[in-house]
């Protein structure tokens, strides 16, 4: 897949085990060039323009895996895309 404008990146090949708090409003990455993944960074502005974050609220506490392939069905949670890559 290709680095340039507009297209989305992998940001890796397996999924990151985050611990979320229930209540708090996250941003995740859909474009994979944030340099904070799986978080947004904002550098979708630059080099994805045709993207933007995803924003999403815990439910709960506890930890979760989290999509860094950008090809989950589930944003933005890992649904085991990453293994057809």
């Amino acid at each position: 897949m290709s680095d340039s404008p507009s297209q989305v990146k992998i940001a890796a090949k397996y999924p990151v085990e985050v611990e979320l708090e229930k209540g708090k409003l996250y941003s995740f990455c859909t474009c994979g060039h944030s340099s904070k993944q799986p978080f947004c960074d904002g550098a979708h502005r630059e080099k994805a323009p045709d993207y933007k974050s995803f924003k999403f609220e815990a439910e709960k506490d506890g930890k979760v895996w989290l999509c860094q392939c950008k090809q989950t069905g589930g944003q933005p949670f890992c649904d085991g895309a990453h293994k057809k890559l």
